[in-house]
């Protein structure tokens, strides 16, 4: 039987059945804290490492398959989900060999380091390499590019993602190239990059999102994320400086890529990000998280706006990084030139921006379907 798994926020998991007989609903209910939620036909149980244990526990003989925002958020337990059998512990722990150890560990880390990778690049490509060498099998004692295609295959019969396999690829070929020395391999086949529609709010549904909020620091926040085309990544680390009220410009500091950039600030989001201000009096980060000294979380900015999603009614399967995708194909059907679109959104390339025109109904409503024209 397969098993779905539903990212919903840091605190909760949905878990969606394939089947709902008496035998199957014995297992879900053996797991602490579960709820079912009749309006969408899932469970719930709470995200620890304790409930989720449980629940391999009660299906033993099933697959769980993880949806795209959880893989995103938890790329470890996307793994774990597939392999949540007694091969599991080697994923978390390969131990010690020569092909990977602590030392080769902190060379990889150093390595990337020294070559001015973000942190979170960092993160997964350790994470990668680790799960590679976990899945060998200890009497394999040359790790070649033949290992390295078998692997990648692997993982897409798995069901992961062409862009997930892809970064593993490369994390490899890093480590091989720049920790074991070896000379750059040309033999790896890639899976084609999976060529996604992004998904898209109309500007009504964005108007009632924000507005559904009474908090002024998550108002302001999603307004900046809307109006300035930014990434949750980016706008939590805003600091109150970079809003230029003057210009009316945003300045983005080392965004995706390390790259600095300027967008636009709104009136719309002047107003709002005023108020907040004249109540919290942000200091080091306009939006600062619990933690002192620390900005928010990008999961927390997530959950906001998951939660102003409710309230607004919005029943569209999308995240907070939809809002950026919103105001690009806004701009779009306004008749902004798409140069400019690619400078707001500090794309590199014009053929990343150009995706917009797919999903923008500015062409696509004068259309006239051949049986509309008939009927009429």
């Amino acid at each position: 039987m397969k098993i779905e798994l539903l990212y919903r926020d840091e605190r909760v998991l949905g878990v969606k059945l394939q089947r709902y007989g008496p035998d199957e609903l014995t297992g879900i209910r053996s797991v602490p804290g579960r709820k079912w939620q009749p309006e969408e036909k899932v469970w719930t149980i709470p995200y620890t490492l304790s409930a989720i244990g449980k629940l391999f526990e009660a299906y033993p003989d099933s697959r769980f398959n993880c949806d795209e925002s959880l893989t995103r958020e938890d790329p470890e337990l996307a793994v774990k989900a597939m392999q949540h059998d007694e091969q599991e512990q080697k994923v978390l722990d390969p131990g010690e060999s020569i092909w990977w150890n602590t030392k080769r560990c902190a060379e990889l880390r150093d390595a990337l380091r020294a070559r001015g990778y973000s942190s979170r690049t960092i993160k997964a490509y350790v994470s990668q390499t680790r799960r590679f060498f976990a899945g060998m099998a200890e009497s394999e004692t040359e790790i070649n590019d033949a290992a390295v295609q078998k692997y990648a295959l692997a993982l897409l019969d798995k069901g992961l993602s062409h862009a997930y396999v892809n970064q593993a690829i490369s994390a490899l070929k890093f480590y091989f190239r720049h920790v074991l020395k070896r000379s750059a391999a040309n033999s790896y086949i890639r899976p084609k990059k999976e060529n996604k529609l992004p998904d898209i709010l109309s500007l009504g549904e964005v108007a009632r999102l924000l507005k559904s909020l009474d908090n002024p620091k998550h108002r302001a926040m999603l307004y900046l994320t809307y109006t300035s085309g930014l990434r949750v990544s980016e706008v939590v680390r805003l600091r109150p400086q970079d809003c230029d009220r003057e210009r009316n410009v945003v300045k983005v500091r080392q965004g995706k890529g390390r790259k600095d950039r300027q967008t636009l600030l709104s009136e719309a989001a002047v107003a709002a990000l005023e108020r907040y201000v004249q109540e919290e009096h942000p200091e080091e980060w306009l939006f600062p998280g619990q933690r002192e000294g620390r900005h928010l979380t990008e999961r927390s900015a997530q959950k906001v706006f998951e939660k102003a999603l409710a309230q607004a009614g919005i029943a569209k399967q999308v995240s907070i990084h939809s809002l950026r995708h919103s105001f690009a194909t806004h701009l779009l059907e306004n008749g902004i030139d798409l140069r400019y679109i690619q400078e707001l959104l500090g794309h590199q390339s014009v053929r990343t921006t150009e995706r917009y025109t797919h999903v923008s109904k500015r062409d696509i409503g004068r259309i006239q379907s051949p049986l509309d024209r008939w009927e009429s």
